[in-house]
């Protein structure tokens, strides 16, 4: 199993070619057999986890068979060739599911991957929920405190805030250098463990899901960079 993620920016004039774009994306993506599951995304001002969106930045999040089914859609795809011309920076991360629980959209998309004891090296972490109208606000009165925590958190790389549904449906990928880093972030730097503590008193999200995977290829630029390289 293969998930990419590929984030694009448009240009200010091409916004309405973008919000076009994510119906028209739906019909390839249905059929085309090598996804296994697909979901198109908006993102955060900047890129970053934000209530405010950011109209020239978009993503799609897909999971493969193999990398040669996603070769296949980089060289040949609708979707693929309208980027290339209308966008001016895509980026794309491939990786490998290490370990995934819960639900999107009542599936599971990556599996049940069986996690290696031994792994060592860079991890991405997805953590995607569907927030209850009545919990709206305090899941994002708390944004803030998380999205700043993270940023200056040991190992932190990178990440994207992107989501399905404005303000509900939201979810965050990031990178991180290593797995303790993660943990470290996740169970042991306080205002996190608060938030997370939180979210389980107050039953904040009617699905979620967390998933981590390691890295295998980031290939093009985003603002201006490679986040991995």
């Amino acid at each position: 199993m293969l998930v990419s993620l590929t984030i694009v920016r448009y240009p200010k004039y091409y916004i309405p070619l973008a919000f076009i774009s994510m119906a028209i994306f739906r019909i390839p993506l249905f059929l085309n057999k090598n996804i296994t599951f697909s979901k198109l995304l908006g993102c955060g001002k900047n890129g970053t986890f934000d209530i405010n969106p950011d109209y020239q930045q978009w993503g799609l999040m897909a999971v493969w068979n193999n990398i040669e089914d996603f070769e296949k859609f980089k060289k040949d795809s609708f979707i693929w060739n309208f980027w290339r011309i209308l966008t001016t920076e895509q980026w794309t991360i491939l990786c490998k599911p290490y370990e995934s629980h819960g639900k999107w959209d009542n599936k599971e998309p990556f599996g049940n991957p069986v996690s290696d004891k031994n792994f060592n090296g860079k991890i991405a972490v997805l953590t995607r929920a569907t927030i209850r109208l009545n919990r709206l606000r305090n899941f994002w009165k708390n944004v803030p405190i998380v999205a700043s925590s993270m940023n200056g958190a040991k190992g932190f790389i990178t990440s994207v805030g992107i989501g399905e549904v404005p303000f509900i449906k939201q979810a965050t990928f990031s990178i991180w250098e290593s797995l303790d880093d993660v943990k470290q972030f996740a169970y042991r730097q306080r205002q996190h463990a608060e938030i997370i503590k939180l979210t389980r008193q107050e039953d904040w999200y009617s699905e979620d899901l967390f998933a981590r995977f390691s890295i295998i290829q980031s290939f093009g630029t985003i603002n201006n960079k490679n986040p991995l390289e």
